[in-house]
């Protein structure tokens, strides 16, 4: 794909993309408080909870790059969703 058609091709992706991604942004806000408030009455992470929410922060991810030019690999639900950057670390 030319240069052109893939900047083209940006603004639908910004379209698309940024909205699934803006939605799921309150689920996390949502995850967060849960996590924050069992974290501290019980004293530790939901495991479950970080890594969802470390789902959403790799796509998140991928999207920036994929807006700013810095790759030309399309972010989800363009492309496979990828489930992790990091790995959860409990201590």
């Amino acid at each position: 794909m030319t240069e052109r058609k893939e900047t083209l091709m940006r603004i639908i992706v910004f379209i698309v993309s940024g909205i699934i991604l803006s939605v799921w942004k309150y689920l996390i806000v949502v995850f967060v408080l849960v996590n924050f408030v069992y974290t501290l009455f019980v004293g530790k992470r939901l495991k479950q909870i970080a890594e969802l929410s470390e789902v959403w922060n790799t796509q998140w991810y991928d999207f920036q790059r994929y807006i700013l030019f810095v790759s030309n690999k399309r972010p989800f639900p363009f492309a496979d969703l990828k489930k992790n950057i990091s790995k959860f670390q409990r201590k």
